[in-house]
């Protein structure tokens, strides 16, 4: 099955919005026959089986888009919107695209070589001018539907390779373990470039729910808006959108969301302290903390809102139609509290990397996905993650995760966020250095001083940091997500 019959299996002809909001709406049937009008031109123009970039805001135009490349046979290439030209001209000179969407906003900054670019008002004559295909065909499952890339070790984009099939198992597991249904309002500050950010496209588009589009998080005061107004069931984010609501809005957790029922947060982790006061400032809604990759559709694992306060520090347990273990150096499983490598296995697993077979059989090894996390489990199943491979620091020989230490910094009253890396050290090898955000500038002195009091109570004297930045931002990409400083 395509996975755009899927989606629109119980769907495409409700008497309803799928898109809802001031940011534009549309309803299930013109989307549903919008799509397929793309589809139709894309098989005629180019065929089946091409590599299509798609760059664009969260927008009807992209989801309209989206959803025809898919339904074509053809590959969907959703590119990041900030994406530098290197980058940019890396991945076409990768991919052998045919033509090329985008959005008008950003041609102003991109350029497609002499590629053939189509913007809005190109998708309007299209969809005017379109015929309705009428497709009885065998289609394969296992076909790529779309190609995400990611940042690369090397620096370069790294092209995720996800089948129709991959697309179908992830949205089918999601929509299980969050009971979603036609009921659901889901409020979108994601991007949809990023797999998570699909994933609620996906998961309400199949349960017949709708969303609304927020592509101004800065504006804390329109997210909070939209919320309220259109009668959210549901609020998905990353670290930082959940971070600043709690530290930075003023009227966030003094809000009453009536028809809230459930958030999710993903894309790295949220320290148990902010989780904590969400819980206490929100008992009534459900706190879903999960953890994914790119490489797996978007998503793992899952922990039950009822644990929240038991077990804030656990990513949970494997998603329904997901295998998780983790595993030591020689690939056997390891035992209760033994640390490991976290692996997975399911039909979410992605391909492979695009025209990489390297990474790929590194990071796929008999059909497990190699996470890089190393992870505990406990004794009642339960996961947690220690750090990633890359970001342990060996301070005087002792393995270090700055998790840890990072947990203990953001316990500080007044600190928004808290990066711990390593920096190069003549007698260590590499010292800590922390990078502190803060809620209300204060003497930085007097703040480091309070930060070290509590490291002294907390922690063993070689995990306290040697050196401190302080800022008063953090540094987001688009999806939300901190950058680092190298």
């Amino acid at each position: 099955m395509n996975v755009f019959d899927y989606l629109f299996e119980n769907s495409a002809s409700l008497q309803k919005d799928f898109v809802i909001g001031d940011k534009g709406s549309i309803a299930y049937q013109k989307l549903y026959r919008d799509s397929l009008k793309v589809a139709s031109y894309l098989r005629e123009k180019v065929g089946q089986g091409k590599n299509i970039i798609l760059a664009s805001p969260n927008s009807t135009y992209f989801i309209t888009l989206y959803l025809g490349i898919l339904k074509s046979g053809n590959v969907c290439v959703p590119l990041n919107y900030g994406i530098e030209q290197s980058n940019l001209d890396y991945i076409l000179d990768a991919i052998d695209c045919p033509m090329v969407f985008c959005a008008s906003t950003l041609l102003r900054k991109l350029t497609f070589s002499e590629l053939p670019v189509f913007s809005e008002d190109d998708l309007a004559e299209i969809i005017k001018k379109g015929a309705n295909p009428v497709w009885e065909e065998e289609f394969d499952p296992d076909k790529i539907a779309e190609i995400i890339f990611t940042s690369g070790s090397t620096g370069k984009p790294k092209g995720v390779m996800l089948s129709h099939k991959n697309l179908m198992a992830n949205t089918e597991s999601i929509v299980a373990y969050l009971k979603l249904t036609e009921a659901d309002i889901m409020g979108v500050v994601l991007p949809f470039f990023y797999c998570y950010g699909l994933s609620l496209l996906h998961t309400h588009l199949r349960v017949g729910g709708s969303i609304v589009l927020n592509n101004s998080f800065i504006f804390l005061g329109s997210v909070i808006n939209d919320l309220k107004k259109y009668r959210c069931t549901g609020f998905a984010g990353v670290p930082s959108h959940f971070q600043v609501l709690l530290k930075k809005s003023k009227t966030f957790k003094t809000t009453d969301f009536p028809d809230l029922r459930y958030v999710t947060q993903a894309g790295g982790k949220l320290h148990a302290v902010f989780i904590d006061e969400f819980a206490r400032a929100f008992p009534n809604v459900d706190f879903y903390v999960m953890y994914g990759q790119t490489e797996a559709t978007a998503r793992l694992t899952y922990l039950e809102p009822n644990m929240i306060g038991m077990r804030s520090h656990s990513i949970g347990k494997a998603i329904p139609g997901v295998e998780i273990k983790i595993v030591g150096k020689d690939g056997q499983e390891v035992g209760v509290q033994e640390e490991g490598e976290l692996v997975a296995r399911g039909d979410n697993i992605m391909s492979g990397y695009f025209r990489d077979l390297e990474n790929t059989k590194q990071t796929i090894k008999d059909g497990w996905l190699y996470t890089g996390d190393i992870a505990i489990r406990d004794e009642e199943g339960y996961l947690y993650i220690v750090g990633r491979q890359k970001e342990i620091i060996k301070v005087g020989g002792k393995r270090i995760s700055p998790k840890e230490i990072e947990a203990v910094i953001l316990s500080v009253s007044n600190v928004i966020d808290c990066t711990v890396q390593g920096i190069e050290d003549e007698l260590l090898g590499e010292a800590l250095e922390a990078t502190v955000v803060t809620a209300n500038p204060e003497e930085e002195e007097v703040l480091k001083e309070r930060i070290l009091k509590k490291c002294a109570k907390e922690l063993v004297t070689y995990k306290i940091p040697r050196h401190f930045v302080f800022n008063k931002s953090m540094s987001l990409s688009l999806t939300g997500k901190k950058i680092k400083a190298h």
